[in-house]
């Protein structure tokens, strides 16, 4: 496995000492950098690219979902992982409709940290069990009954969304397309829908997506 390069952002110092403690002596990851603004990262990641971003969402010059969205559309390449105390489902539908590739609140263990930077630089989502629970206890006012989703339906729902094709999905997750079309498939079924165009607003209408 090749190494990661990691770019911390938080206005912390207590919390990005500690993630550099946890990081370093980890040979799979190299720390780049870390910025207390989000104003410095843009122009930073065109001189160091970077494979993924740990990001906070409250920094003193912008909203952490703002520079996600930002970034994602100049480096679309680039990985970030929210790393956030905040738990309301708001906060953490943005960041993933901003792109982000996953949430993590601040008291994660240290192991589910480490396996969320090593997943989302092969995967499309990370959600850790205590994100999916505070989603899933937020649907729960609904009408609609919401459907339980497994991590990769999540990951191939959030593509279909992008508006990617059974190929390129296949491509990006490294499977076959027929597993891609039988995930779909599952998916419709889940959410009694008979096409693609009826998934997506069914499941932004459950507030999924």
């Amino acid at each position: 496995m090749s190494v990661i390069s990691v770019i911390i952002v938080d206005d912390h110092p207590i919390v990005v000492e500690g993630l550099r403690s946890l990081l370093q002596h980890k040979p799979e990851i190299t720390i780049l950098n870390s910025f207390i603004n989000g104003k410095d990262v843009l122009p930073y990641l065109n001189e160091h690219p970077a494979d993924v971003v740990l990001l906070d969402i409250n920094l003193p010059d912008i909203s952490g979902i703002e520079l996600c969205r930002q970034i994602k559309q100049t480096y679309p390449q680039t990985k970030v992982l929210a790393l956030s105390n905040h738990s309301e489902h708001s906060m953490i539908a943005q960041m993933l409709q901003s792109g982000a590739s996953g949430y993590l609140l601040k008291n994660a263990p240290a192991d589910e940290l480490l396996k969320a930077i090593e997943e989302i630089t092969v995967k499309t989502v990370f959600l850790s069990s205590e994100v999916q629970k505070v989603l899933l206890d937020a649907y729960s006012n609904t009408q609609d009954t919401i459907p339980v989703l497994t991590r990769r339906e999540l990951e191939i729902l959030k593509w279909l969304a992008d508006g990617h094709t059974t190929n390129a999905i296949a491509d990006k997750l490294f499977i076959s397309p027929l597993t891609v079309e039988t995930h779909r498939r599952n998916l419709m079924q889940k959410f009694e829908v008979n096409n693609v165009a009826a998934l997506i607003k069914k499941a932004v209408d459950c507030k999924i997506l």
